[in-house]
């Protein structure tokens, strides 16, 4: 290799490449598009998202809520919350039920489910969260989780009624007080 090349494809002298980008820039958030000039990014670095309240993200945090993230909420607090919800589609499904038949039931209690999907996807909470104070957000950034994951979570709570609902005990002793199905789709629900 001579001395101009350098190594692995790079630009010479550290100049930007042919895409207007250098790969070995001291800086790896420098280069991305969503930064704005002069301002912190979310995690008090250029380019990256931030938890509600703002603050750095301690990358090396497993087991606790990232530095500037509320603190997780406890499996008290979820369980209160969860139970809150299942009444409110029992009701549900109990007067549809009595009212119009068992299918015509069924059928709204697939409502309630998209309606409670929707409610955590665009609002981060729920009837029950809301009335224990709860909010459902992406591990990751902090960020309500939309329709599709809220909705994907909701379903994949099957998995946690499988073994004897150890998936919903589960937080009760897990570092990040997840569920499996908050652990698939990396949601963790905080208590603000």
């Amino acid at each position: 290799m001579s001395e101009n090349q350098p190594p692995y494809g790079g630009t010479p002298g550290g100049q930007p490449g042919p895409y207007g980008q250098n790969p070995y820039s001291q800086d790896p958030y420098a280069q991305n598009p969503y930064a704005q000039p002069g301002q912190p990014g979310p995690y008090g670095q250029p380019g990256m998202p931030s938890y509600p309240g703002g603050g750095q993200q301690d990358l090396n945090a497993y087991g606790q809520a990232p530095v500037g993230m509320p603190p997780l909420a406890n499996w008290g607090w979820r369980f209160l919350s969860g139970l809150i919800d299942f009444v409110i589609a029992g009701v549900v499904n109990a007067v549809v039920s009595v009212a119009a038949g068992r299918v015509a039931g069924f059928i709204a209690s697939l409502i309630v489910l998209f309606i409670l999907a929707y409610l955590e996807g665009t609002k981060g909470q729920t009837p029950g969260k809301m009335a224990v104070g709860t909010r459902t957000l992406r591990e990751r950034d902090g960020q309500l989780l939309g329709f599709g994951l809220a909705l994907a979570r909701r379903l994949l709570h099957i998995l946690d009624a499988l073994a004897c609902f150890i998936g919903y005990l589960w937080p009760a002793w897990d570092a990040k007080r997840q569920t499996f199905a908050d652990k698939i789709v990396s949601s963790v629900v905080i208590k603000p």
